[in-house]
């Protein structure tokens, strides 16, 4: 599943195609938004912005498509009336005079007014978007802090989007790593010192991956994340198992599932 980092730069692309301008032609796949399309033809584009691992994009009549990629879906973006040669399922499509941005495979999509976006199940328990720039260590600390979280073990709650959305499988494995604290953890059972490391790694790991243009190349991740250009974001630990530690201690790093996910880690720096 993309993490908050490429849905981000999902955000980024689509905008840059189309906000701004009236929508020529919409169309909406699930049978129950499709009569609906219709609504859309005429409207501009106000804005497309991510909440976490979903994007909202802004009509100016007021309406928010809401999507979720989830584990297959993928954004395209095309010149107007193109449809690319592929296998996967046109689920949406928003044509403005200059470009269309396509989203195929996604299942998760509504079409919601403001209330509904108030009530949307998962835009109503999910919490602060790590990716938010006013989101700072601080309130990550207090959310460590908070009787909420502060039982939880870290290889669920880094994956928990209730906790801070965006984070992901990939991302939990790094931010560990950089804060120097094992997955066998609970926030209540750390030190202040690495609550604060922790918290700190969990703004810092995704605001990096964001800023860079892909991920280096890396064992089963998906071709359409991957760049080889040089400000890539490379994995220090994740799908590097039995490799050296990249830190120098004469460690190796370990793969273990938790919460069902894959997770890496060394466990002589990680403690």
């Amino acid at each position: 599943m993309p993490e908050g980092p490429e849905i981000r730069r999902a955000a980024d692309r689509l905008a840059e195609a189309i906000v701004g301008e009236p929508l020529v032609e919409a169309f909406l796949q699930p049978p129950a938004l499709a009569p609906r399309a219709k609504a859309l033809v005429g409207a501009e584009v106000v804005s497309v912005t991510p909440r976490g691992k979903a994007l909202l994009t802004r009509f100016s009549n007021g309406l928010t498509l809401y999507t979720h990629n989830q584990l297959y879906g993928v954004w395209r973006v095309a010149a107007p009336g193109a449809r690319p040669a592929t296998t996967r399922s046109l689920r949406v499509a928003l044509e403005t005079a200059r470009h269309a941005v396509l989203l195929y495979s996604a299942s998760d999509i509504a079409l919601l007014d403001d209330d509904g976006l108030r009530r949307h199940p998962f835009l109503s328990r999910i919490g602060p978007d790590v990716l938010d720039p006013a989101l700072g260590a601080d309130e990550v600390v207090r959310r460590l802090e908070g009787t909420r979280f502060r039982g939880r073990g870290l290889p669920a709650l880094l994956l928990d989007q209730a906790f801070l959305a965006g984070m992901g499988n990939y991302l939990r494995s790094e931010v560990l790593f950089q804060a120097r604290i094992a997955p066998t953890w609970k926030p209540k059972d750390l030190a202040d010192a690495g609550r604060r490391r922790l918290a700190e790694a969990l703004l810092d790991v995704p605001r990096r991956s964001y800023r860079a243009r892909g991920i280096a190349a890396t064992a089963g991740m998906r071709s359409d994340y991957i760049t080889e250009t040089p400000d890539a974001f490379e994995m220090q630990v994740f799908a590097r198992a039995g490799e050296p530690c990249p830190a120098g201690c004469g460690g190796s790093i370990q793969r273990v599932m938790l919460a069902h996910r894959r997770l890496y880690w060394c466990p002589r720096c990680q403690r």
